[in-house]
């Protein structure tokens, strides 16, 4: 069955300014629960967070989430945690690029503000559930405990940011909008038919801290320029660059390489070395890895025991592929049935098993058949 209750719940609906957390807290008080809405404050200076179409924090945003309650007819608070997501999203986003990793600041955040700090603090307060507008399912399984699904609509599914979620909070989310097969024009529909003014607000994308969309600059204005080498696969030198944490593994454009490649062939970043300010470049065909180690694993129920057959994604809107895996404490090895190419340390690999989301990890260390890259 899936997480539809039988009895009437007290809800706190994450109501971030968009359509999605808008038409999610309508349906959940529209089911009978007891919603309140709540928007986070995430930053001391909100103007510095993206407006119109690519915010989901600012003022504005503030304001639309607003509105929305009061046509929804439910409660609606503003809850201070900008602190809390400088300390554990910004500051560890920052640190994980001079660490020469590639993090992914929405997962993090699903899993230190909305489902840690948010959900501890709705807890507190009595509420049973908290209420988000992600396009992911939790089903109830037959012995009681709850799983993590991929939503119905895979073109929306967004289950690999949510991959970090452990039983505990599994329990007390609600994702109304998860398991209907209904497009975003047909969101965006039923939002009118509400009467809700965010129908045709165009989506948040990017990252919301970044208020202009540089992310080289952003990393430059707190880590400062340091000149380094673009290197070969043999180490010659084939450029410069202001900061290897400007680069991630994978990237093609704006390498600054001013001859190419004796076979004309585009170049890619293949290691970033913090240590000595290197970056090294190479052919396409030297990104392909087979096998990767991840640390910090996160499960969606109980860890899984010896060695087990699954499918992973490496990005919030990649595609699958098979794989291997095997727990060794707290560090997971994975191989993978194909090479995989522009995998990056700091990014996060996600299990699954059919639709279910069986955890997630933190890659450390990717790996060739024979050579090591990270």
């Amino acid at each position: 069955m899936t997480q539809t209750s039988q009895r009437p719940l007290r809800v706190l609906a994450a109501m971030s300014g968009g359509v999605d957390s808008a038409v999610a807290a309508a349906r959940a008080a529209e089911a009978g629960h007891d919603v309140t809405g709540v928007h986070l404050a995430l930053s001391a200076n909100p103007q510095s967070f993206r407006t119109g179409a690519r915010g989901c924090c600012t003022i504005e945003d503030s304001r639309d989430a607003r509105r929305a309650a009061d046509i929804i007819g439910i409660p609606f608070y503003v809850w201070d945690l900008a602190e809390r997501f400088r300390e554990d999203v910004v500051e560890d986003f920052i640190a994980e690029y001079e660490a020469g990793r590639t993090p992914n600041p929405c997962l993090r955040c699903n899993e230190k503000i909305k489902f840690a700090a948010l959900l501890d603090k709705a807890l507190a307060l009595g509420f049973d559930a908290v209420c988000t507008g992600h396009y992911a399912t939790v089903v109830l399984a037959a012995d009681g405990s709850r799983e993590l699904h991929r939503a119905s609509d895979m073109a929306k599914d967004q289950s690999y940011v949510l991959g970090v979620l452990d039983e505990r909070q599994l329990a007390h989310a609600m994702f109304p909008l998860g398991d209907t097969l209904t497009t975003k024009g047909e969101i965006r529909a039923e939002a009118e038919r509400r009467g809700l003014a965010v129908a045709k607000k165009p989506d948040s994308h990017d990252i919301c801290f970044i208020a202009d969309g540089d992310t080289q600059g952003f990393l430059a204005g707190r880590l400062g320029t340091a000149e380094g080498d673009i290197l070969d696969e043999s180490g010659a030198k084939l450029g410069t660059h202001d900061g290897a944490f400007g680069f991630t593994i994978g990237q093609r454009k704006g390498l600054r390489i001013g001859h190419p490649a004796p076979d004309g062939k585009p170049r890619y970043v293949l290691d970033i070395s913090p240590v000595n300010n290197t970056v090294t470049v190479g052919p396409v065909e030297a990104l392909d890895v087979t096998e990767l180690t991840a640390i910090r694993p996160r499960w969606c129920g109980t860890a899984p025991t010896g060695p087990g057959t699954y499918t992973a994604q490496l990005r919030a809107h990649g595609g699958e592929t098979e794989v291997t895996a095997s727990l060794d404490g707290d560090e997971l090895t994975v191989h993978f049935t194909e090479p995989v190419r522009g995998v990056a340390p700091g990014q996060a690999i996600v299990l699954y098993d059919g639709t279910r989301v069986v955890g997630s990890a933190t890659i450390s260390a990717t790996r060739k058949a024979s050579v090591s890259l990270a």
